[in-house]
């Protein structure tokens, strides 16, 4: 099983790097019905969290480009791998982590 785990890990993070560059520019719901209504506009320059880890899908300081969503898709996927692992670890019942 733990192979599995170390073999799934890597081909994410594999993946992640190779296919974020790929991600559409386009906005996604939520903002295109935001421009289309007409209050986007509204929320320019106001972040909601100004300290955001990886804003706009780019990691800072890698500029803008590929290696910066590269890195980004990356740095999400271990963020999204480590809350998972640990939460998976949390509930798992004490019999099943002696084993």
């Amino acid at each position: 099983m733990k192979k599995f785990v170390l073999i799934a890990l890597i081909t994410s993070f594999v993946l992640a790097i190779l296919l974020s560059p790929f991600a559409s520019s386009w906005p996604d719901g939520l903002e295109k019905v935001a421009e289309d209504k007409g209050f986007l506009s509204r929320t320019e320059g106001a972040e909601i969290w100004e300290k955001s880890p990886i804003p706009d899908y780019t990691m800072p300081g890698f500029g803008e480009g590929a290696v910066a969503t590269g890195a980004a898709g990356l740095v999400g996927t271990a963020i999204t791998f480590a809350l998972g692992y640990g939460l998976a670890k949390l509930l798992m019942k004490k019999e099943t982590i002696k084993a």
